[in-house]
């Protein structure tokens, strides 16, 4: 826990600090662009003030576009949409980490593993277990562990602890899945309730005057818009986690098989 609570702070630090870098050479920017207009003569107020708002326009970065959108739709929903992705990329980050040290080379394991029972004993491949990292290892090792009550009982423990590091594996995975169903749900809720709020000020107003309610139109779409968003940014992460998983999950069975194998010639000496 303390770990994710240590990524979520250590993401939201780097995501303020690049939306302030990015502001600070927008504004280093576009000083230049204002000296050069104010020692330019203009011609007339008008066409000073549609070339200052077209610069702005097209100065504006894609961040920036983003935070004034974001800043439009309101904090309520948008809010909570934002913590959505925080949280959710925390999660995913996490387990990347963790499925990512997880990952052995469990060929070379098998060997060395192979090699030990053959110089040392049980003792020598428990040790080698002991010292490498993973699931697989630790399936090994208690696998290895109970090899002196027969192959039965080795087998029996190696499909044990292999769904306890299965659960492992999958830890906190299902928590990505709800903040991506989650997103777009919030986002829906604050476009209903926007839409809601417009059509009472046209009731209110007695009209349909368009300028009355686009607005107010607007800003429910957005939460729809940065709802997907987050929704499509977290699903990339979920398939990437579990696919990761799978690729580990069917090592340790691959490699299981094998040790069964080295165990059964092994005790058959």
């Amino acid at each position: 826990m303390k770990r994710l609570f240590s990524i979520l702070a250590i993401t939201s630090v780097m995501t303020f600090g690049v939306i302030h870098a990015q502001d600070s050479t927008t504004t280093q920017t576009t000083e230049p662009a204002v000296e050069a207009q104010a020692a330019t003569p203009a011609t007339t107020e008008s066409a000073e003030a549609t070339l200052d708002e077209a610069e702005v326009t097209e100065e504006r970065s894609f961040t920036q576009e983003m935070k004034q959108r974001f800043i439009e739709g309101g904090p309520e929903y948008m809010g909570a949409v934002l913590l959505c992705l925080i949280l959710g990329l925390a999660i995913a980050i996490e387990r990347i980490i963790y499925l990512n040290l997880s990952t052995t080379n469990s060929k070379k394991l098998i060997k060395d593993v192979e090699d030990a029972l053959k110089s040392g004993g049980v003792n020598a491949a428990k040790e080698v277990c002991r010292n490498t990292s993973g699931p697989v290892a630790s399936i090994f090792y208690q696998g290895l562990d109970r090899s002196s009550h027969g192959i039965d009982s080795a087998e029996k423990s190696i499909v044990a602890y292999g769904g306890v590091q299965m659960g492992l594996l999958e830890k906190n995975v299902s928590w990505i899945s709800l903040f991506i169903a989650l997103a777009p749900m919030l986002g829906f809720l604050g476009t209903v309730i926007g839409m809601i709020i417009a059509f009472d000020k046209i009731e209110a107003a007695g009209n349909m005057d368009a300028s009355l309610v686009a607005g107010g139109i607007k800003v429910a779409l957005l939460t729809t818009v940065f709802g997907l968003i987050v929704a499509m940014i977290l699903q990339v992460f979920y398939n990437y986690i579990t696919a990761k998983i799978d690729s580990i999950v069917n090592d340790m069975e691959d490699a299981s098989i094998s040790l069964i194998d080295i165990l059964s010639d092994h005790l058959k000496k």
